[in-house]
């Protein structure tokens, strides 16, 4: 079946990857659908606990018996460049298989996901490069030095919004520090990612990086309960999130957690207002609404607040929604029917919750089997309004005025999130005051998303544990170990010589 206008088709059977070749898994054929036209276009055979455990014996093998967890600082490097490069000479055929599995758009998949993809290895690669250790001298005679060793076998698993982008900051922050990665892509958007592994075959040794796939319950849950994992990296919803620490827990497995939000986006009437309306339009339906750090919760001052809904629906209003493939095209498809049914149904109880729906709510007509909806907009009642209170994780975006930096600020914190914040002002007192009272892990200010690498990144609350960033990934994938040695013999107590 064709999708595409170019010779590019996803793979008719989707295998894993063990050993740097394909492993047909054991499991049950699942299958996999393109979101623009609801079209199933390829199965993915389901890793059963016996594939899983293969994996892991394999990067095990590979970690305690090769020299890949001793590499040189400047090896490593080279490999983590060679990874990047690989990245970028194959940037198209990964882009569309990335539009395949997600539904986003192609042009930004292109110039964002993928190239953010090839940073990863090159930030991570510059990081190990300024490596530092640990001497410790003390008046009793003893220096102490504190090493960071791999921690071993880790488990990687990516979620299905942006596989490229977030994948790969896992995989390159593994490998960086001498880790062996079992990476589990979402069973809906596997194309890009077995794709990558595939491609990472004449760069990586065989074990370094293995691949199953399969749904959270059977694969996943294999996965993350193996005693033969030594870490667990995982973004995704946050009920997933918290199975997979309970799994992970009966093994005392460390784990990162980056999970749901649900986003305050402030606009203050001290703001550039056509900047702040302009992110606040970026921030909930930018990546087709589809982000855990999207602003879906929009407060603006009560002295602008009718005017910038007004205009805000209105934009909404012209956003081109349709083919991701297409230049012109603004948001693309959701990615799965049951994904689109849930956003729908928020729309569906907007009145009941005692809500206002301004626009949108609806799915596309013209669009008769791809699962496309309407951006949509609501006015809450209030803050304690399902819509506002819950993630809805698409392009739907709630409305609620406030009068003081106080009242802002309450508003914003009540939620059992606390991934990001906006706050869009040019006071600067307000932008400090409200920036230090955010509880969430990083607060934007004047601009719609950006991601600086060196920083820790995650949430607060029910929004994650742990935090992914160049520091923070050093530690997670680390160990810690300390050796203390005396700089001179020592005169020691002679226990029982009489």
């Amino acid at each position: 079946m064709k999708i595409f206008e170019n010779p590019i088709e996803p793979p008719s059977i989707v295998k894993g990857w063990i050993d740097n070749k394909e492993n047909h898994g054991s499991g049950i054929e699942v299958p996999v659908f393109y979101p623009g036209n609801g079209k199933q276009v390829s199965v993915l055979v389901e890793d059963t606990a016996d594939d899983v455990e293969k994996a892991i014996a394999s990067a095990r093998k590979t970690f305690d018996t090769t020299s890949w967890a001793k590499l040189s600082v400047e090896k490593r490097i080279e490999i983590l460049e060679s990874c990047r490069q690989v990245i970028l000479d194959n940037i198209d055929e990964l882009a569309l298989l990335e539009c395949l599995g997600t539904g986003l758009i192609l042009r930004e998949i292109k110039g964002f996901h993928i190239q953010r993809a090839a940073y990863n290895f090159r930030f991570f690669a510059q990081y190990i490069s300024q490596a530092h250790g640990e001497r410790y001298d003390n008046t009793d005679g003893y220096l102490t030095l504190v090493n960071r060793e791999p921690a071993g076998v880790v488990g990687l698993i990516a979620p299905w919004n942006a596989p490229m982008a977030l994948a790969t900051m896992k995989i390159a922050a593994a490998i960086a520090f001498g880790n062996c990665a079992i990476l589990k892509p979402s069973e809906q958007t596997p194309f890009s990612l077995i794709k990558l592994a595939n491609l990472l075959k004449d760069v990586l040794p065989e074990g370094v990086l293995n691949l199953v796939n399969g749904r959270g319950p059977v694969t996943g849950s294999s996965l993350v309960s193996n005693p033969g994992v030594d870490r667990i990296s995982f973004t995704g919803g946050t009920v997933t999130g918290r199975q997979v620490m309970m799994d992970a827990g009966k093994q005392l497995t460390p784990c990162t957690m980056e999970l749901g939000g649900k986003s305050a986006n402030i606009v203050f009437a001290s703001a550039d207002y056509q900047r702040a309306l302009d992110g606040a339009l970026i921030g909930i339906f930018s990546n087709n609404g589809q982000q855990c750090l999207a602003g879906s919760r929009i407060l603006v001052e009560e002295k602008i607040f009718d005017q910038f809904v007004e205009e805000f629906v209105q934009r909404t209003k012209k956003i081109v929604v349709g083919d991701p493939l297409h230049n012109e095209t603004e948001i693309g498809p959701i990615a799965s029917k049951q994904h689109m049914e849930r956003i729908l149904s928020f729309a569906e109880g907007v009145q009941k919750d005692g809500d206002k729906l301004l626009v949108g709510g609806k799915r596309l007509a013209e669009q008769k089997d791809g699962y496309f909806i309407e951006p949509t907009a609501v006015m809450a009642s209030s803050n304690n309004s399902r819509v506002c209170q819950e993630e809805i994780f698409g392009p739907f975006a709630s409305f609620i005025s406030f009068k003081s930096e106080e009242e802002a600020i309450s508003i914003a914190n009540d939620t059992e999130f606390g991934l990001v914040s906006y706050v869009w002002s040019d006071h600067m007192p307000t932008i400090l005051n409200v920036s230090e009272s955010m509880r969430s892990g990083v607060v934007w200010v004047n601009t719609p998303m950006m991601r600086e690498l060196r920083a820790p990144f995650g949430g607060y609350h029910n929004s994650g544990v742990g935090r992914e960033g160049g520091y923070s990934c050093e530690q997670f994938y680390t160990e810690e170990k300390t050796i203390s040695i005396p700089k001179t013999p020592l005169n020691l107590k002679k226990f029982g010589d009489k």
